[in-house]
């Protein structure tokens, strides 16, 4: 229902954008198509490292490496897995809620994604030419410890 009412209502704007101005609106729409051209190779990459994923890992072995029996060996495993993978945000998320439906605990899941998009160690080396050693170091350590820190709170907060 919600969504149908987003959709409404972005396509009453869209038309009373026209109606104020055709030229901008065919030019804002001419935009957001290139917008979406390029970003459809990304899209179809997500579909494929997720299909990818769930063919070559059954349910069972994520829940046996990253379910929620699996305590804080299972978190981390998640956070040495987040650390150490390159995957932009768009792909993380919706990887992250097909490891849960498919048997991934919450507290290893929030362990993942946080490390994922905090902790860096493929990217360390471009980091410490920037910020120094010390400076990558310290930010992906308090970025580890967030992440455990957070996986503690949503553990609380959604079990």
């Amino acid at each position: 229902m919600l969504n149908a009412i987003l959709y409404l209502a972005a396509f009453a704007l869209l038309l009373a954008s026209y109606v104020k101005d055709k030229k901008k609106t065919r030019t804002a729409l001419l935009k957001a198509w290139k917008s979406f051209e390029n970003l459809l190779p990304q899209f179809l990459v997500i579909l494929l490292v997720i299909g990818i994923l769930l063919a070559a890992v059954s349910p069972e072995t994520i829940t046996l490496v990253l379910g929620q029996n699996t305590g804080w060996v299972g978190m981390g495993m998640a956070a040495l897995i987040g650390s150490v993978t390159l995957i932009p945000g768009f792909v993380a998320f919706p990887l992250t809620a097909v490891l849960y439906e498919n048997g991934g605990g919450l507290m290893q899941l929030a362990v993942f994604v946080s490390t994922l998009m905090g902790v860096g160690v493929v990217t360390l080396p471009v980091e410490m030419g920037i910020f120094g050693l010390r400076v990558s170091l310290a930010r992906n350590f308090l970025n580890l410890l967030l992440a455990f820190g957070v996986a503690a709170i949503m553990g609380v907060v959604l079990t």
